[in-house]
């Protein structure tokens, strides 16, 4: 079977045991904090087994799209090393909420792999918890198991492999691992499976886990029963694709093959022949898989959050391929394209947005390949710098963190250099960086505590501003030490952030007493009102009302976003997508795909289209409940990357257009906006440009404030006719000036090094300048130094000069005495450089040095000249 058909038979499968289908969420998360990336097929779940929300089915199958490079989950340093840890990987699971439990779960399993895959019974064993001080035996999946395998083939195991848990709170279980046995008939004859079950030996793997949720995790480390019972399963298809085709290696099946095959023929190597190179060619092929699916799901590569873990995955694979196969032009683009190909099918959203993902990639490639050669001339010059000096941790870690240099690549160029790397220190160095990343990240929830229990959470914000409510539960929350609450109330007002529109704030009521909400969010599908301090009376009943001047100037610029893309979709073309957003009530931020800056001309006819649409006064046309297939059918904006339920909101302005799913709150009429204003475009990504701008009053004092500088420009310009041509005739004299003074510079120079020429003396041989001069500028040294080499060509020109109180050195050496004597400025340099507190570099013909310490160019000159004299 290939993995396309191992993948059809499970779902299969399971829909003919009653399960619903349902596509797997985004690779990267948008509404839950505890987690940059989908780890899990259970994460999308996870509201049902928190009990804030209720399953649409109770039985529910899927394959999903997960990546396990940051956090606790984090496989990423593995990647490579050996040949079953991937970054991205597809999670096979079925689930029950609340329906069935463990007979079905464990019977399906057996069914599944030994009758539709066909897999040998005699190879499986199944690991069951044996029990600890709160939680007994799981004596009934061990009589499930005994129905199908001998009871040599049923482990008990302990809490570290038989035990899942959510986090250090929430839903939790006992679990049942699935492994299977590899090895040849010989091998097993010798050593008997149960032996290497769970000791990381990579021919008996873990193949199933089947998860028993049924008990709740407290804060104080208690353990509650759940009302409800569920199933939570998962296997991976990379490992069963290992089994079923027979493999040894995750990397042998024709999950990965086609993108090997791809490495070989690109860099004319063989998979299977060298260990390093196999190193390299594993972490090529696993890291795109990564990169693409995220970039296609609306990750772009960035410096913080997910998209800087993007970018360290993406400068990883780059970093391999660069260092063993001399990969110096970009080639992981190119691989995006049979990642489309091969999964066209089931994950459709790849093939859809192919170029623009690879044309992402080629451009971080580009700017990564030209920092790897900027790390590199660091590198040296450092080493110029120290001479001697082996390398410190700081300085290793300054390479990995500003370079993206790992440490063995590091002490691969200190080795070519007869030197030794301090890798205690930068381990240490990023241990440090580590700490203060937890540090920052650290929150600590108590337990939620019920005050008027309930799931229904109703969001009324669509309709009023303001409400009567009762508080459903409350948890206080600890960040950096502060202390906050969460408060969930049965209906809300409040606006939760997401989808780019920053949540609410306003104030609960009650008794007499106000409480600022100071903020909004949602955490999973629950609405969280964030305060500073609990209400006296959490019992009674609450009015709760929202900032309505702060939220009216957010719809207008959320509302401005949407005529935005639309205007942008008209001007530039249809492959104009959005690509993050930020709808503040200050202002907007809009970044969508485009490879271009875009001309003057181009912004103008974006605002002009948008001001008209406001000046049309388009009322809202709101549709909160249509089915996808009627929003489809509608023409509505998707965006990739987001996950949609099978009911869906369509905000249109306009059916000619603006049609956009979305769940955030807009204007009743565009009119309302007033006035849209850009005040800034430029590049955010690789093919990810941004515009800001302003809508109502905000533009309107924008706009004032652009005449009142227009007014004052005038004025001192003194005219009130074409303020632009004005402008253009200073700038004109300017650098008519400009170049007046130049020419002027130049003659000066000319004439110091007709005087200097004259000054040079026959020492053993070579004809040397020696000579000081006042200089303006840093680069007049360099220019004066060629003014006397061309004037002394066979000469060596050593010139020095103090500006702004630094000192600075520059060497020129002819030609001649390069070659018949070898001599190096770069090393003449090197050899003064300390003498004036500092460094430089440059070439065998030409370097210059600047320093801190004036009163030392006089022993810079002796240690030069001793090193000419001594060559002789």
């Amino acid at each position: 079977m290939t993995a396309n058909e191992i993948r059809q038979a499970f779902l299969d499968f399971f829909e003919s045991k009653g399960h619903k289908i349902v596509p797997s969420a985004p690779i990267v998360l948008k509404n839950d904090p505890t987690l940059l990336f989908t780890n899990a097929g259970m994460n999308q779940f996870k509201d049902y087994f928190l009990g804030n929300q209720l399953a649409p089915y109770p039985r529910v199958a899927d394959t999903q799209k997960c990546l396990r490079a940051s956090g606790k989950h984090n496989d990423l340093e593995d990647v490579g090393k050996d040949t079953y840890h991937h970054t991205m990987f597809e999670m096979l699971g079925n689930w029950s909420f609340g329906d069935y439990f463990k007979n079905e779960a464990l019977t399906w399993a057996w069914e599944l792999l030994s009758s539709v895959y066909g897999l040998d019974p005699k190879r499986m064993y199944a690991t069951v918890f044996e029990g600890d001080g709160q939680v007994p035996a799981d004596e009934d999946a061990v009589n499930i198991w005994k129905q199908f395998l001998p009871e040599s083939h049923i482990l008990k195991c302990g809490k570290k492999d038989n035990f899942w848990e959510m986090g250090d709170q929430g839903p939790c279980g006992p679990c049942s691992e699935i492994h299977y046995d590899l090895r040849s008939d010989a091998e097993r004859a010798q050593v008997p499976g149960h032996a290497l079950v769970n000791r990381d030996n990579p021919l008996v793997i873990e193949i199933w886990n089947n998860v028993f949720i049924q008990y709740n995790r407290k804060a104080d480390g208690t353990l509650e029963t759940l009302p409800a019972k569920h199933v939570d399963t998962g296997m991976g298809l990379e490992r069963l694709a290992v089994v079923i085709q027979g493999k040894k290696s995750n990397y042998d099946t024709d999950v990965f093959d086609y993108l090997i095959n791809f490495v070989e023929i690109r860099f004319g190597v063989k998979y299977g022949v060298n260990a390093v190179n196999d190193i390299a060619i594993r972490v090529i092929v696993d890291h795109i898989r990564a990169i693409v699916f995220s970039i296609a799901d609306g990750q772009m590569p960035s410096n913080n959050g997910a998209g800087y873990v993007i970018r360290r995955i993406l400068r990883r694979a780059v970093r391999y391929a660069y260092r063993h196969f001399m990969a110096n032009s970009p080639f992981l683009c190119d691989m995006t394209f049979l990642l489309a190909d091969r999964f066209a099918d089931i994950f459709p959203e790849v093939k859809a947005q192919a170029a623009f993902i690879s044309r992402v990639i080629r451009e971080e490639e580009t700017s990564f390949l030209k920092t790897l050669g900027s790390g590199t001339r660091r590198f040296e010059q450092h080493v110029t710098d120290h001479p001697g000096k082996d390398i410190t941790g700081d300085f290793a870690f300054e390479l990995f963190d500003t370079y993206g240099f790992p440490i063995d690549l590091t002490e691969l160029m200190a080795q070519e250099a007869n030197l030794v790397v301090d890798v205690q220190g930068f381990k240490a160095s990023l241990d440090k960086q580590r700490e203060r990343s937890r540090a920052d990240a650290d929150k600590d929830l108590g337990d939620w505590i019920e005050v008027h229990p309930g799931m229904e959470v109703l969001f009324v914000g669509y309709d009023m501003l303001e409400c009567q409510c009762r508080m459903r539960r409350y948890r206080a929350m600890e960040t950096k030490g502060k202390v906050q609450y969460q408060l969930v109330l049965d209906q809300t007002p409040f606006y939760p952030e997401g989808g780019g529109q920053v949540g609410d704030s306003g104030v609960l009521q009650i008794d007499g007493e106000s409480v600022e909400v100071v903020d909004t969010k949602k955490e999973n599908e629950l609405i969280v009102h964030i305060v500073n301090r609990l209400p006296k009376n959490l019992d009674g009943v609450f009015w709760a009302r929202v900032h309505a001047d702060r939220r009216r100037n957010t719809e207008r610029n959320h509302s401005a976003t949407h005529l935005l893309h639309a205007a942008l979709r008209r001007v530039l073309g249809h492959h104009v997508m959005q690509k993050g957003s930020l709808v503040s009530p200050d202002y907007l931020r809009f970044d969508f795909s485009h490879f271009a800056k875009l001309s003057s001309d181009e912004l103008e006819a974006v605002e002009r289209i948008v001001n008209d649409k406001i000046q049309e006064n388009i009322l809202l046309n709101e549709a909160r409940s249509l089915s996808m297939a009627q929003a489809k059918e509608a023409g509505a904006m998707m965006l990739f990357g987001e996950k949609y339920g099978e009911v869906v909101r369509m905000i249109t302005f306009d059916p000619t257009y603006s049609n956009e799913l979305c769940g955030g709150t807009h204007v009743l009429a565009t009119g309302s906006m007033g006035l849209f204003k850009i005040t800034n475009e430029t590049a955010v990504a690789a093919g990810i440009r941004r515009i800001e701008a302003l809508t109502g009053h905000k533009a309107i004092a924008f706009v004032d404030q652009q005449i009142k500088e227009l007014g004052s420009i005038k004025q001192l310009l003194k005219t009130n006719k074409d303020t632009a041509k004005a402008i253009e005739s200073l700038l004109d004299d300017k650098k008519h000036l400009e170049s007046k003074l130049a020419s002027f510079k130049m003659d000066r120079l000319r004439q110091q090094a007709m005087e200097l020429a004259k000054t040079g003396e026959i020492m053993q041989g070579m004809e040397i300048v020696v000579a000081s001069a006042p200089l303006e500028e840093v680069s007049d040294g360099k220019d004066l130094a060629y003014q006397i080499a061309q004037l002394r060509p066979e000469a060596l020109v050593v010139l020095t000069a103090v500006i702004q109180d630094k000192p600075n050195l520059w060497v020129y050496v002819s030609k001649g005495l390069i070659a018949e004597r070898q001599i190096d400025a770069r090393n003449l340099i090197k050899t003064a450089a300390p003498y004036i507190q500092g460094g430089g570099g440059g070439q065998d013909f030409f370097a210059s040095a600047g320093g801190k310490l004036a009163s030392g160019l006089a022993d810079a000159i002796k240690a030069i000249m001793e090193g000419l004299l001594g060559k002789v």
